[in-house]
């Protein structure tokens, strides 16, 4: 996928072991979004099912062996059944593989969940405060 295209107005589907990988080479090419993979491991359900939709184009201006990403808001299904939204920057030759939703309803749920689910900054938040009452 070529950068300079307009951003892909798409939802992306994908299992854990995929949204590992993701995180972990946004890790490695020190993107600015991402998740630490060992969070993600303890946190995501290992079935989960997990959604990426292209929200704006990302370039490191400092970093210029850095080709332009895909800034993604990424919900991510927890252990718990929860869902929450983080953010992950990715290389467009990596996002557009992926496999897309199969339905337009389920896109419009997704993009409603994405509306409405706290961030993971908001879920540790709460969860922090819920283990200080115990």
């Amino acid at each position: 996928m070529n950068s300079d295209q307009p951003l892909p107005r798409e939802v992306k589907v994908i299992d854990t072991a995929s949204l590992l990988k993701l995180e972990e080479r946004a890790c490695q090419l020190s993107l600015n979004q991402r998740l630490d993979p060992a969070w993600v491991l303890e946190n995501a359900a290992p079935e989960g099912t997990h959604y990426l939709w292209s929200a704006v184009w990302n370039s490191l201006s400092h970093r210029p062996d850095i080709p332009r990403q895909l800034r993604c808001e990424l919900l991510l299904t927890l252990r718990s059944g929860e869902r929450v939204m983080s953010l992950l920057d990715m290389l467009p030759d990596d996002f557009a593989p992926l496999p897309r939703v199969t339905s337009r309803e389920e896109g419009m749920h997704v993009s409603r969940l994405l509306d409405r689910v706290p961030s993971v900054r908001e879920w540790l938040l709460r969860e922090s405060q819920a283990s200080d009452r115990l």
